[in-house]
């Protein structure tokens, strides 16, 4: 199968500006760029599938060139109901470091460029007359990307954004070599207009396609807009969250994700899709995808340690984890504070496991709650920091489920 078709398959390419994207992808080395701007500290698995397409095209011999828009971001594209918050110059430089480093850990070897190097000594009169005089308002107008918000109203400022965008892919065309651009589908209109400016400007031809937006079942996008971002840094997403995550990923789009998000051949994401099709409670898809995405992430040490947690938690083993997968695994819960030394049904009325001592006596009389991974049957058992995980937290369990977090004040 050649790349371009492969790529269709995958359902990675959604508008092309021409025929000849397909031959160039196929028969060429391209130069291309794919941008992001910087209004956080980390990609989020939303970028992912985007970033990922660097990868697969460099395998083939293309150069990928990755924009990180310390411009653009001070300036913030058009969202679709209001407009973004500004973001301080500090905060920028700060989100473009973080980026930028783990651009470099993820994606070796690509390079990496800044818009604010080009644009930072520009003038508003330079501005206007090297590149707004190539736009005309109706042709802006008419994009998707301003159209959508002509009702709700537009500042100026995000009005320019396009202009800037276009301005970044005809420096980078005429400075860098690059003759292509790839975006998500959202970013459509952006794209067309710096082909437009390369074509009005340099009198050459460029080229882009761009690739539909990776979503949940209900049709929503993965970002930190929506809330509940994946994100790639680990030390915000653990390599246990996610594997949760893709473990519990919906059946409806799981395959989808395989082929968005892995380097597994289309034989194998087949295989897989007949497996979810007649033993879907095994899950092999949600892990096969759980494995590919979070060892090339953080490596497969990593995906081995979010397995041996999660199979820990499932079977209520958790007496050999250390304390920071401890915190891993419960970091969402509250601390419930308790002294060095708390009864077990204090215990349990404290952290709201129960709403009375006496409900709390017949929980650990029935055998419903365990310390640490072992049942506790003795109401007069003592919840103690010396056998706590780190001598500072004990994990309290009632029933199969319900886990809570007590942090020992020694």
């Amino acid at each position: 199968m050649k790349l371009y078709d492969e790529l269709k398959w995958r359902g990675l390419i959604n508008d092309v500006s021409s025929d000849e994207v397909e031959h160039l992808i196929n028969d060429t080395k391209v130069k291309f760029y794919i941008g992001t701007d910087p209004t956080g500290d980390s990609l989020h698995i939303g970028h992912f599938s985007s970033f990922l397409i660097c990868e697969r095209l460099k395998r083939a011999g293309h150069i990928p060139v990755i924009l990180v828009g310390g411009a653009t971001g001070l300036i913030g594209d058009p969202k679709p109901s209001k407009e973004r918050p500004m973001i301080s110059y500090e905060q920028v430089d700060h989100n473009i470091k973080c980026l930028k480093a783990q651009i470099e850990k993820v994606f070796p070897g690509v390079e990496i460029v800044n818009n604010i190097d080009w644009c930072k000594d520009m003038s508003f009169l330079d501005f206007l007359r090297d590149y707004g005089k190539y736009f005309n308002i109706n042709y802006m107008l008419d994009k998707d990307i301003i159209r959508r918000r002509l009702d709700s109203g537009i500042t100026f400022t995000e009005f320019s954004y396009m202009i800037m965008q276009a301005l970044d892919f005809e420096y980078l065309y005429k400075n860098n070599g690059v003759t292509m651009q790839i975006a998500g589908q959202d970013q459509w209109g952006n794209i067309t207009a710096g082909i437009e400016l390369i074509r009005k400007k340099d009198e050459k031809e460029a080229h882009a396609f761009t690739m539909p937006l990776i979503t949940k079942a209900d049709g929503t996008k993965f970002g930190k807009t929506e809330g509940g971002a994946i994100w790639l840094d680990k030390s915000k997403t653990s390599s246990y969250e996610m594997y949760q995550f893709f473990l519990n990923a919906e059946d409806t789009k799981v395959i989808d994700y395989l082929k968005k998000l892995t380097f597994l051949s289309k034989e194998q994401i087949e295989e897989l899709e007949v497996s979810l099709q007649n033993e879907p409670h095994l899950r092999k898809a949600q892990k096969a995808l759980a494995e590919e995405v979070i060892t090339f992430l953080h490596g497969h040490e990593e995906y081995e340690r979010a397995v041996a947690i999660s199979e820990a938690l499932f079977k209520g083993n958790i007496k050999e984890l250390t304390l920071d997968e401890i915190l891993v695994c419960f970091k969402g819960l509250p601390k419930n504070e308790v002294e060095k030394e708390v009864n077990i049904v204090d215990a349990l009325v404290l952290c709201h496991a129960a709403q009375s001592k006496r409900e709390a006596r017949d929980f650990v009389n029935g055998g419903g709650v365990s310390i640490n991974g072992e049942i506790i049957k003795d109401i007069t058992f003592t919840v103690s920091a010396d056998n706590a995980f780190g001598k500072e937290y004990t994990v309290l369990r009632r029933g199969k489920k319900n886990y809570y977090l007590l942090k020992h004040n020694c």
